[in-house]
């Protein structure tokens, strides 16, 4: 097959396509920026917003399909949202500072905490979903994902403040409900107990109420499911029904050791 033939055939099998790759960096670099804005002491308000809206402008007319009109009034209610999601950013820091025994200070938690990082791309992207720039939201949370090991959909919708610990392999679905003061570790799934595309409107993922701590590779599934306030659910737990406030679950699998006799 000559190049000019493989040229024609990837060019047809590619007709219906219209992406854009390059707004993935897009994307990336105005994250970068969002965070920056917000976290530097030294960033320039006035010229970092006005960068940012040249980027948002620029990302939702690719990305989302959308006029100048309608960029500009989508901009302006982001903008006003950024206030309080730093409000709770803060008070997310202040539950790691809290949380956390290895947390020497607050400067610490916004500079090195992956799980931080990705609280913060979730408050932000979320706010994006609720405007519908729902492929937009979508970029960010998998950019956060690729950089912490933290998926959060952009959906979800959590409560501040909120601790997670480590970071790495955690997943939290579309609609969980994450109340205030939860605190999860790495490996945990909040995820749904089955999936088809004719549950996209349904609640697919749990509720998680109050003060819950879960801990490592813990997974709990379903839109029914609720963890009740102040439980602790154990590493390795599984779960896929309601658990009553207060309550330890504990996965039941024990361990032994044995100790061979020298000869």
């Amino acid at each position: 097959m000559t190049k000019d033939l493989i040229i024609e055939n990837i060019s047809y099998l590619k007709r219906h396509f219209s992406i854009n790759y390059g707004i993935k960096e897009k994307t990336e670099a105005f994250t970068e920026k969002l965070f920056y804005t917000l976290f530097d002491a030294n960033a320039p308000l006035d010229e970092s917003i006005d960068a940012l809206e040249k980027q948002f402008k620029e990302i939702v007319v690719i990305a989302c399909n959308k006029q100048h009109d309608e960029y500009v009034s989508i901009w302006n209610q982001f903008l006003k949202k950024l206030p309080s999601i730093l409000e709770q950013l803060n008070q997310d820091a202040d539950f790691f500072l809290e949380s956390d025994p290895a947390a020497n200070s607050i400067e610490e938690v916004y500079l090195t905490y992956p799980g931080f990082y990705a609280i913060a791309i979730y408050r932000l992207s979320h706010e994006l979903y609720l405007l519908d720039l729902l492929c937009f939201s979508r970029l960010m949370s998998e950019y956060a994902h690729r950089i912490t090991g933290t998926d959060i959909h952009a959906g979800a919708t959590i409560a501040s403040p909120f601790f997670i610990d480590h970071a790495t392999g955690i997943v939290i679905g579309e609609t969980t409900v994450i109340e205030k003061n939860v605190k999860i570790y790495q490996g945990v799934t909040l995820g749904a107990l089955s999936v088809s595309k004719d549950m996209k409107n349904e609640k697919r993922h749990p509720t998680v109420e109050e003060c819950v701590c879960i801990y490592a590779n813990a997974t709990i599934l379903g839109g029914k499911t609720t963890i009740g306030k102040k439980s602790i659910i154990g590493g390795n737990a599984w779960v896929t029904k309601s658990i009553p406030p207060e309550s330890l679950v504990i996965n039941t699998t024990t361990t032994e050791v044995k100790i061979k006799e020298l000869r």
